[in-house]
């Protein structure tokens, strides 16, 4: 078993991928070469403005390309609560917006021709418990009666079956708008068209500090010093306390994978013969899907740490692998590995500007489709081309304590475990 991301072996980094040093000046500075940063550097050169996309590693190299590759409709908040807290209009403008996202996604791969296994086929949320599947039936009533959404059905315990071969659920709730693709193809093909449209891509190099000057800002990087009129941090689940009220806003969150072998078709067909994008109903959920070449992707959290063993970690994951799917008791697992999740204290994506500095961060979980539209609205605000965003109308609570996430996020992770057992 090899401890590094499978998605990347089966699709590398492209040898040709222009990468630039790093300039004197440039319009706009983005920080962080993900979902979030390519698709604002391709609005923004849309737009006429010169980019730069610093990376502290290589381009690509966080979590979009080591997420499971489900571009799902909604956010990591539930929309109940969302519609609670900022109200129904506002809640309702949330959702069609989640839904835009993926087809924004849908989109920029057919215009800038990415080849990265792009297929809507659904996702279903499976019932850990009978209560969990219980609840299912008031949320397709919700969803039709306040945010006029009949995309949704409810799928008994017997009639799994046809959906999924697995044991230990109750149930499933069936959304038909979710998509599964290849995300380190993704992000690579975004990163092409980048370059492509002038975009300035630039590798490890990562950003020490930052501070404002008459024309801008004037960047203090591992690699020298740069000025931009304008700055975006877009590094999610990487970010630092360069800009200390963003860190203040957002903590990392670990999300651990393993892969198998590639498997018989028969059994393909018998583990998921819609290939649809699977998640539980559980706190420490497990989501997890077939690769485009036939492997099962097994994901989920053990706590909420980033810094697990990934060998531990992919032999706990391989044995509720396989209790959801005793058919996979002997199968071999060839890669295991981890990325970090972004998360806000609110469960919300975050957008907006503070000293100064543009940000798009907070999408915990629910960022291929997410940082990729919030990206894309965010270079048009860099550009003029947008006053603002959604995300950028709600509060964004901060704590100065947010930063020491080591010392609160096994706690939060003991009382996740407590509400799985007594949900």
């Amino acid at each position: 078993m090899k401890t590094t991301v499978y998605w990347t072996e089966d699709s590398p980094r492209p040898t040709d991928l222009p990468i630039s040093p790093l300039p004197e000046t440039i319009d706009v500075a983005v920080i962080g070469s993900g979902y979030t940063g390519l698709h604002a550097a391709l609005a923004l050169r849309k737009a006429g403005a010169s980019v730069a996309v610093l990376e502290q590693r290589t381009i690509g190299w966080g979590a979009s390309s080591r997420n499971g590759g489900m571009a799902l409709t909604g956010l990591k908040e539930e929309m109940p609560a969302v519609c609670k807290r900022y109200g129904e209009a506002l809640g309702r403008a949330f959702w069609e917006w989640s839904l835009a996202s993926i087809d924004h996604v849908e989109r920029t791969i057919a215009e800038e021709d990415i080849d990265c296994n792009f297929e809507r086929s659904g996702h279903m949320l499976l019932a850990f418990k009978p209560s969990h599947f219980e609840r299912f039936g008031e949320e397709v009533r919700w969803f039709h009666d306040v945010l006029g959404y009949d995309d949704l059905a409810i799928v008994s315990r017997s009639e799994l079956r046809s959906e999924i071969g697995a044991q230990g659920y109750y149930g499933g709730l069936l959304d038909f708008r979710s998509a599964g693709l290849h995300p380190a193809r993704y992000v690579f093909g975004l990163a092409q068209a980048a370059a492509r449209r002038g975009a300035l891509l630039v590798e490890h190099t990562s950003l020490k500090a930052l501070s404002r000057t008459r024309l801008g800002f004037r960047l203090v990087t591992s690699n020298g010093e740069m000025s931009a009129r304008e700055v975006l941090l877009a590094t999610n689940g990487y970010t630092t306390d360069v800009v200390k009220p963003l860190r203040q806003g957002i903590f990392p969150i670990g999300s651990y994978i393993i892969v198998t072998a590639p498997l018989p078709a028969d059994l393909q067909r018998e583990l998921s013969p819609r290939r649809r994008m699977f998640f539980d109903s559980k706190h420490f959920l497990n989501y997890f899907r077939l690769t485009p070449d036939g492997r099962m992707l097994f994901g989920g959290r053990h706590d909420l740490s980033t810094s697990l063993d990934l060998v531990k970690s992919a032999q706990k994951m391989q044995a509720r692998m396989v209790e959801v799917f005793p058919q996979l008791a002997g199968a071999p697992v060839t890669h295991s590995w981890s990325g970090n999740l972004g998360a806000a204290l609110d469960l919300m994506p975050h957008a907006g500007r503070v000293q100064g500095v543009h940000y798009a961060v907070g999408y915990a979980g629910h960022g291929v489709a997410v940082a990729s539209l919030l990206g894309k609205e965010m270079g048009e605000v860099l550009a003029g081309r947008r006053t603002s965003t959604l995300f950028a109308q709600i509060n964004h609570p901060r704590s100065p304590l947010t930063p020491y996430d080591q010392l609160y996020l096994p706690l939060v992770s003991a009382y996740f475990r407590l509400l799985d057992r007594i949900s």
